[in-house]
């Protein structure tokens, strides 16, 4: 029998997180934690709702799957997220240490990689799942915005 839960399928669930701060005006990034092919958080960014420059989708992901592990490691995690994670989220995944990051679209700007940001040496990092439609969605967002 055929594994259904892929990279594309955690992503699309992302995905789904992500339209979720889209169409509440938030920049749409929306991310998901798993363990064992169980989605244990999910998230997108909230930094508008809590007036919070912290409150990024990684952050509150890391955040709730802590919560549900009772524990602040996330060693046997992958966390899904569609857009590069920032300096900032790179730092909360190093100390979480995250087993894995997965991210659709690269953030040449403000991505951890620009910005000489580090993820913990155990963590695998895989790119570009679902990367069109993950940038997409952000595309979509700032050209509505420059309107």
């Amino acid at each position: 029998m055929e594994n259904i839960f892929t990279h594309d399928y955690f992503m699309k669930k992302a995905l789904v997180e992500a339209q979720s701060a889209f169409d509440r005006g938030e920049i749409p990034v929306g991310a998901v934690i798993v363990v064992n092919d169980k989605v244990i958080a999910k998230s997108h960014n909230l930094t508008e709702l809590l007036n919070d420059v912290t409150a990024h989708a990684e952050m509150q992901a890391i955040t709730a799957a802590a919560n549900f592990l009772g524990g602040k490691y996330l060693t046997n995690c992958t966390l899904y997220v569609t857009l590069e994670p920032c300096q900032m989220c790179a730092g909360a995944l190093y100390w979480s240490q995250v087993a894995k990051v997965v991210y659709g679209a690269p953030d040449d700007h403000r991505g951890y990689r620009a910005m000489d940001g580090k993820l913990h040496p155990k963590t695998e990092v895989i790119t570009g799942v679902l990367a069109d439609e993950c940038s997409a969605l952000v595309k979509t967002f700032f050209q509505q915005r420059r309107r």
